[in-house]
């Protein structure tokens, strides 16, 4: 199975493989989205990176409608982007007893 980058969704090889902080290399992200330990653009949103992705991926002769679709739906499922279902934001109604 081939590696992916748990941020954009490039194909990676040894070459691409980002880095911790210690210098060893990571298979999760590619060096354009992770180095040092730390994402290169760490205040980026999913949607962002969508917008980021799409230009790449239509250089490589992909029509720009397919390449967004494909993007919404694999994003969501990388690492970086997943939600954390303990993490979801409740509504404060629940937390007031104001929903049943």
């Amino acid at each position: 199975m081939e590696q992916i980058c748990q941020s954009c969704s490039m194909p990676m090889s040894l070459e691409v493989f980002g880095t911790e902080q210690t210098g060893e290399k990571t298979n999760e992200y590619c060096k354009y989205c992770y180095e040092n330990g730390t994402f290169t653009q760490p205040d980026t949103t999913m949607e962002e990176m969508i917008e980021i992705c799409v230009p790449h991926m239509t250089g490589e002769g992909m029509p720009e409608q397919q390449a967004r679709s494909i993007l919404k739906e694999v994003l969501p499922a990388l690492s970086r982007w997943k939600v954390d279902p303990l993490f979801v934001k409740l509504p404060t109604q629940v937390f007031n007893g104001d929903i049943e």
